[in-house]
């Protein structure tokens, strides 16, 4: 079983940019809920992914499946089961530490949200927090681009 440990921040200027490699532009659907696992598809770049998330045991941690799938398939699937609840990105690579980040710059309703996020083997598993970072969002769950699909960025100061 595969399980995704990780940790998400603001940024609290562009100085990541200076170390980031080439971005690379995402759209991803996710698919209506089925209690509390997440289903998304996903096109990075020129390939295709469909992924399954379950809900969290413990703070970081929860069980992740992921698949390539064809891009043709991917873009079916955006159109057919998505809706409205995409979220589209440019995704950064930026070294930093002996670690890599992972930069997004949102587009569209959730333009102006910049986030880092950080992999690790373990919930416990300590790492230096580059410069470039501000404030922790791992335990908001606005932030998480599933909810992000449904309720951009962009609307919150109107939604309250």
């Amino acid at each position: 079983m595969g399980c995704e440990i990780e940790r998400k921040f603001l940024l609290r200027n562009g100085d990541w940019r200076r170390d980031a490699g080439p971005g690379v532009r995402f759209r991803q659907g996710y698919f209506e809920r089925c209690g509390r696992v997440t289903c998304r598809v996903r096109l990075a770049g020129e390939r295709g992914f469909l992924t399954i998330k379950g809900e969290r045991s413990g703070r970081y941690a929860r069980s992740e499946f992921e698949y390539e799938i064809p891009v043709a398939d991917a873009e079916a699937m955006l159109a057919e089961f998505c809706g409205d609840r995409v979220v589209e990105k440019i995704r950064y690579r930026v070294p930093c530490d002996g670690r890599v980040w992972e930069v997004d710059e949102y587009l569209g309703p959730n333009a102006g949200l910049f986030t880092a996020e950080l992999e690790l083997d373990s919930e416990s598993e300590r790492f230096a927090l580059p410069p470039w970072l501000g404030a922790e969002v791992s335990d908001d769950w606005r932030y998480s681009n599933g909810a992000l699909a449904v309720r951009p960025y962009g609307t919150w100061k109107e939604q309250g």
